[in-house]
Protein backbone atom coordinates (compact mmCIF):
# COMPACT_ATOMS: atom_id res chain seq x y z
CA UNK A 1 0.00 0.00 0.00
CA UNK A 2 0.96 3.28 -1.04
CA UNK A 3 1.30 6.00 2.33
CA UNK A 4 2.04 9.83 2.26
CA UNK A 5 4.10 9.99 5.10
CA UNK A 6 7.22 12.65 5.88
CA UNK A 7 10.85 12.06 6.23
CA UNK A 8 13.53 13.01 8.18
CA UNK A 9 16.64 15.74 7.21
CA UNK A 10 18.35 18.41 8.47
CA UNK A 11 21.07 18.21 11.38
CA UNK A 12 20.94 17.40 14.73
CA UNK A 13 18.42 19.23 16.67
CA UNK A 14 17.37 20.97 13.46
CA UNK A 15 14.61 18.78 11.97
CA UNK A 16 13.37 19.25 7.99
CA UNK A 17 10.65 16.68 6.68
CA UNK A 18 10.20 15.82 2.89
CA UNK A 19 6.69 14.90 2.72
CA UNK A 20 6.43 11.87 0.47
CA UNK A 21 4.45 8.76 -1.45
CA UNK A 22 6.44 5.77 -0.40
CA UNK A 23 5.31 2.38 -0.24
CA UNK A 24 4.65 1.16 3.41
CA UNK A 25 6.98 -1.32 4.11
CA UNK A 26 10.07 1.22 3.07
CA UNK A 27 11.91 2.26 5.53
CA UNK A 28 11.11 6.10 7.41
CA UNK A 29 14.36 7.74 5.12
CA UNK A 30 14.53 4.73 2.58
CA UNK A 31 13.20 5.13 -1.19
CA UNK A 32 10.12 7.09 -2.17
CA UNK A 33 7.80 7.07 -5.21
CA UNK A 34 7.57 11.14 -5.36
CA UNK A 35 8.81 13.96 -2.96
CA UNK A 36 5.28 15.61 -2.53
CA UNK A 37 6.73 19.20 -0.75
CA UNK A 38 8.42 19.97 2.61
CA UNK A 39 7.71 20.88 6.51
CA UNK A 40 10.12 22.40 8.57
CA UNK A 41 8.80 22.89 11.74
CA UNK A 42 11.65 25.43 13.15
CA UNK A 43 10.89 27.65 10.14
CA UNK A 44 11.91 31.81 11.21
CA UNK A 45 11.25 34.73 9.42
CA UNK A 46 10.58 35.07 5.36
CA UNK A 47 11.17 31.09 5.43
CA UNK A 48 8.39 29.07 4.44
CA UNK A 49 7.26 26.32 7.02
CA UNK A 50 4.93 24.67 5.11
CA UNK A 51 4.86 23.92 1.04
CA UNK A 52 2.54 20.90 -0.61
CA UNK A 53 2.05 20.27 -3.77
CA UNK A 54 -1.65 19.28 -3.41
CA UNK A 55 -2.64 18.46 -6.71
CA UNK A 56 -0.33 15.10 -6.63
CA UNK A 57 -1.43 14.69 -3.03
CA UNK A 58 -5.09 14.74 -4.32
CA UNK A 59 -3.83 12.34 -6.97
CA UNK A 60 -1.82 9.68 -4.36
CA UNK A 61 -5.11 9.82 -2.18
CA UNK A 62 -7.53 9.28 -5.11
CA UNK A 63 -5.78 5.94 -6.15
CA UNK A 64 -5.42 4.90 -2.63
CA UNK A 65 -3.11 6.29 -0.91
CA UNK A 66 -3.16 6.41 2.90
CA UNK A 67 -1.65 9.59 4.93
CA UNK A 68 -0.07 9.38 8.34
CA UNK A 69 -1.85 11.38 11.11
CA UNK A 70 0.54 14.05 11.42
CA UNK A 71 0.79 14.14 7.39
CA UNK A 72 -2.95 14.26 7.30
CA UNK A 73 -2.81 17.77 9.93
CA UNK A 74 -0.67 19.56 7.20
CA UNK A 75 -2.95 18.32 4.60
CA UNK A 76 -5.56 20.61 6.10
CA UNK A 77 -3.25 23.60 7.10
CA UNK A 78 -1.86 23.51 3.70
CA UNK A 79 -5.91 23.86 2.01
CA UNK A 80 -6.71 26.48 4.85
CA UNK A 81 -3.53 28.46 3.76
CA UNK A 82 -4.72 28.15 -0.15
CA UNK A 83 -7.79 29.54 0.13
Amino acid sequence: MVTIRMTRGGTNKRPFYHVVATDSRCPRDGKHLERLGFFNPQARGAEKRLELKLDRVDYWVGVGAGTSDRVATLIKEARKAAV
